[in-house]
This record gives C-alpha cells, sequence and structure tokens, in this order.
C-alpha cells in the first residue's frame, strides 16, 4: 500500500511537472512572439495604416517598453495577491488587447493596443518562471528551463515567419487574431492545473514602478524622437534628461525604501549583477538588428513577408535544436562558459552580416553568419534562465524573475530606438542603397553591444547546485570554484 500510494504521488507529482511546463511555455511563446512576430508586417502596416519610421518603432516599442516597465511590479503583484491569480489576469489582458491590436483602424490605436497587450505580458510572463520553478524539482529545472527556452526560441524563430505568412496570405490582423484562441484554451487550463502560491506579501511599491516607468518611457521616448526631431532639439533633450534623473532617483529610492520593487541589494552579487547586464545587453543588439534585418530582406533584397521569415530561419530557429541541449550542458558543466560561449558567437554573426550587407548581397553569402548567430542566441536562453534563478535565495525568485524580464525587454526596447537612430542618422528608406548606409553601422553596433554582453557574462562567478532543493526555506544558492 505504502508503495502503490508512493507511486500514486510520483505520478501526480510528474503529471503537475508537465502541465506546469506546457502552460507555462504556451504563455510565454505568446508574450515572445509579440515581441517579434510584427517585424516582418512592418512594411505592410506602413503601407495599410501609413505612418513614419518613429510610427513603425513604436508599434514595436509600445509593447516592449510597457512590458519591461512593468515586469517587477508585475512579479510583486504575483507574490502579494497570488501568483496563479495574478498570471489568470495577466493573460486575459493579453488576450483582450490582442483582438483590439488586430480591430485597430490606425496606427494610433494599433500602438495603443500593443501598449496594452505588453502590461498583460509584463503581469503574466514573469510568474511563468516562478510558478515553472515551483513545480518542477531542482534536479529536473536545467532541463525544464531548456524546453522553456526552446520554446521561447520557437516563438523568436516563428515571429517573423508567422507574421510574414499570415500578412502576406491574410492579412496583417491576423498576427494578433492568433493569440485570442491560444488564451481562451489556455485560462481553464491554467486555472485547474496550476497551484496558488504567494511571495513575502510585501506591500507594492508604487513609487517605486512610477520613478522607473518614467524613466524608462523618457529615454526610450528621447531617442526614438531624436533622429525626427534632432538630438539638440527641446523635447528630446528634456525627454532624455528627465528619464535620466528618474532612473537615478528610481536607484536612490530602492536602496532606502524598505520593500523596494527591485532591491538594490541583489546587485551586490557578482551572479547576479553580471547574468542581468549581459540579459540587457544581448537583447538590445538582438533585437535591434531584427527589426532592420527584417525590413532589409524585403525592401531592399525583394523578398516577401513569407520568404523573409523563412530566410530568417537559420538564426531565429535554432534555439528550437540546441536550447534543450544548453539546458542539460548548464546543469552539467555550469551557465557562465554556455552563456558567454553563445554570446560572442552571435556576436560574430552580426558582425559578418554587417561587413557583408549590401543591395546585392546573396542569401547564400549571409547564412553562415545566420546560422552563427542562431546557435549563440541558442546557448543563450536557456543557461541564462538557470543562472538568474540560482543567483537569489528562493523567496527572491519572483522578484529576480521580474527585474531580468524587464532588463531583457529595456534592451530590447532601447535596441531597437539606438538602432534606428544609427539607421536614420546614416541612411534612410529612399532607396535600397541609402538603407544599407544606415543598416551596416547600425548592426555593427549591435555586434559590439552583443560582444560586451559576453564580457558581462564572464564576471558571473562559477556556480554549482545546492543539493538541497531550491524551493526549500533556508536553501540558498551555492558557489564554488569549477575545476571544470
Amino acid at each position: 500500500m505504502t508503495e502503490q500510494t508512493e507511486a500514486s504521488g510520483t505520478a501526480s507529482s510528474r503529471a503537475g511537472t508537465v502541465w506546469a511546463i506546457v502552460i507555462t511555455s504556451v504563455a510565454g511563446f505568446m508574450a515572445a512572439l509579440d515581441n517579434l512576430v510584427v517585424t516582418t508586417a512592418l512594411p505592410s502596416i506602413r503601407k495599410d495604416l501609413g505612418g513614419a519610421l518613429s510610427d513603425l518603432e513604436w508599434t514595436v516599442s509600445a509593447y516592449t517598453l510597457t512590458f519591461a516597465v512593468l515586469l517587477m511590479f508585475g512579479a510583486a503583484l504575483g507574490d502579494r495577491f497570488g501568483r496563479r491569480r495574478m498570471f489568470l489576469t495577466g493573460l486575459t489582458v493579453f488576450t483582450l488587447a490582442s483582438a483590439a491590436a488586430a480591430t485597430a483602424p490606425g496606427i494610433g490605436s494599433l500602438i495603443a493596443a500593443r501598449a496594452v497587450q505588453g502590461a498583460g505580458a509584463a503581469v503574466m510572463m514573469p510568474l511563468t518562471l516562478t510558478l515553472l520553478t515551483a513545480a518542477v524539482p531542482a534536479a529536473r529545472r536545467g532541463l525544464a528551463f531548456g524546453i522553456s527556452g526552446a520554446v521561447n526560441g520557437l516563438a523568436v524563430a516563428s515571429g517573423p515567419l508567422i507574421g510574414g505568412s499570415l500578412t502576406e496570405h491574410i492579412s496583417w490582423h491576423w498576427i494578433f487574431w492568433l493569440n485570442v484562441p491560444l488564451g481562451v484554451a489556455l485560462l481553464p487550463l491554467a486555472r485547474l492545473r496550476l497551484s496558488e502560491s504567494h511571495g513575502t506579501g510585501a506591500p507594492l511599491d508604487v513609487p517605486g514602478t512610477l520613478l522607473v516607468s518614467g524613466g524608462l518611457f523618457g529615454i526610450v521616448y528621447g531617442l526614438v524622437r531624436g533622429p525626427v526631431d534632432g538630438w539638440d532639439g527641446t523635447g528630446v533633450l528634456i525627454s532624455l534628461f528627465a528619464g535620466a534623473a528618474l532612473l537615478a532617483g528610481f536607484v536612490l529610492y530602492s536602496t532606502r525604501a524598505k520593500n523596494p520593487m527591485l532591491p538594490m541589494r541583489l546587485f551586490r552579487s557578482r551572479a547576479f549583477s553580471g547574468i542581468n547586464a549581459a540579459s540587457l545587453l544581448m537583447f538590445l543588439g538582438m533585437f535591434g538588428s531584427i527589426f532592420l534585418l527584417s525590413q532589409f530582406m524585403q525592401g531592399v533584397l525583394g523578398y516577401s513577408p513569407t520568404q523573409a521569415g523563412l530566410r530568417m530561419l537559420p538564426w531565429t530557429g535554432m534555439p528550437m535544436l540546441v536550447a534543450p541541449i544548453a539546458g542539460i550542458l548548464s546543469d552539467r558543466v555550469g551557465g557562465r562558459p554556455v552563456v558567454a560561449t553563445g554570446l560572442f558567437l552571435q556576436a560574430i554573426g552580426l558582425g559578418y552580416l554587417a561587413a557583408i550587407a549590401s543591395a546585392d548581397v546573396s542569401y547564400a553569402e549571409q547564412l553562415p553568419a545566420l546560422i552563427i548567430s542562431g546557435v549563440g542566441m541558442a546557448l543563450f536562453f536557456a543557461p541564462a534562465f538557470n543562472l538568474v534563478m540560482s543567483s537569489v535565495r528562493p523567496h527572491e525568485q519572483g522578484i529576480a524573475s521580474g527585474a531580468n524580464n524587464a532588463l531583457r525587454e529595456v534592451g530590447g526596447a532601447l535596441g531597437i530606438a539606438v538602432m534606428s537612430s544609427i539607421f536614420a542618422s546614416w541612411g534612410g528608406y529612399e532607396s535600397a542603397t541609402a538603407f544599407v548606409d544606415g543598416l551596416r553601422p547600425a548592426v555593427a553596433v549591435g555586434a559590439g553591444v552583443v560582444g560586451l554582453a559576453g564580457i558581462a557574462a564572464l564576471f558571473v562567478p562559477s556556480r554549482r547546485r545546492s543539493s538541497a532543493p531550491t524551493g526549500t526555506p533556508g536553501s540558498e544558492p551555492v558557489l564554488e570554484t569549477a575545476a571544470s
């Protein structure tokens, strides 16, 4: 009887683990997909709804910016009011906003719907990692995060392809309608299959949220408007300086607040600081490059949206194949060497793309760089998740997940803004030659930024898991000098 009870408990635990992986992975897929699904549809959106380069930037940045600035607040909401409850709330908001984006009559309403989408994703996304960590035994988390990383990689891979295919064969509106049936199907599953949990129950940090939100908005807005209004324009300068001042105020406030949304003491950890710096820089270089390269393949090389999405698969699709392997490797040799190797490979790939870009470059010439960048991206995703979650104490994992996701999205929003500014300063949409003139320095900067991310990853100390499960009260991450 005891053996049967234990077997039944083990089977139930495994089933719970599987359901947690499926539900959180699909939710993560939806949120990650909407980061890039718009990129191959931008020319069609521009043709249908009008708008300048800055408007196209905001169709992407409105999502990434609200996603970024509210992620830590979303994690805090989950800790305070229940992670499953707030996960369901975020998923509902995301699904409804997707329907609003699909029916948007103009570029302004599309940007507004994208901003609400980002807010829903900000509540939903950080809780996926927290819920997954709680449901999976410590010994299997590398594999679980590897699967999650592969699904995120699938979203990155299929974003340009799905966006291109739906835009070409139906209409760009369907890149948003796609989320609605997924969200409707996921809501009852999450309600029935995920267990409720809470964090410390600390009060919400409203002042911190307002400071960081205002600061990030000011900086991104200034970067987006700089090429349009001029870098010495009064509005641009006020926006940049106000944003920087608010962020400085956020850091100062967080060092003194009793319950800050992002405790600054976490950054005393080399592991936490190193992996978060690497994440921010990696997404800055990657997102800005994909934003421009997807337009380059259509506007300059003449590919259809579907053809452009397919040709980017060797880069964006590689995480589907390599991320689970990278997760297992991180369990065996540690996350630092895997993450650093991946970042340096992606920097090499982007640098090569910048060097060969021309109005008549062949796909065969681009293919090696796309593959190298794809392998590099895949080696980053799963080990980075693992490093973040193992760099803090169990009760801090919710806020650590939110902080890491926030910094990634901040990097994405800044990457699009910075590289679009470089692109506009050196080139433009007037001709194929003008586009290439702007593309090459922008992607070269992206390569350099990702290279800096690789250097930041080297500062992460070698780490081995504690023998105690991470979810056990009192267990803490254990640092060792890795002989390997």
